[in-house]
């Protein structure tokens, strides 16, 4: 049977599977913080919910749900701008 924590575990899992792309918001307390607006690629999600991402400025880094804030970048089509 699941726990909470593996239910949330393996909703992170599926909603950023590697190859997503995101759009990171904010950071919690790291001391050299990602700015905020960054894209990245999600890389893997780990067995306790790490986002792994590489970013465009070249860093990689991992993000924790709920700590850090991001989301999902969906690029829109010229037709959809309209």
């Amino acid at each position: 049977m699941f726990t909470t924590d593996e239910r949330m575990i393996a909703g992170v899992k599926a909603m950023y599977p590697a190859g997503t792309k995101i759009v990171l918001d904010s950071m919690g307390d790291d001391p050299r913080p990602i700015p905020p607006g960054t894209k990245g690629t999600v890389v893997h999600v780990d067995d306790i919910g790490t986002v792994h991402c590489d970013f465009e400025n070249g860093r990689r880094l991992g993000l924790v749900p709920g700590e850090d804030h991001f989301h999902k970048y969906v690029e829109r089509t010229r037709d959809e701008a309209r």
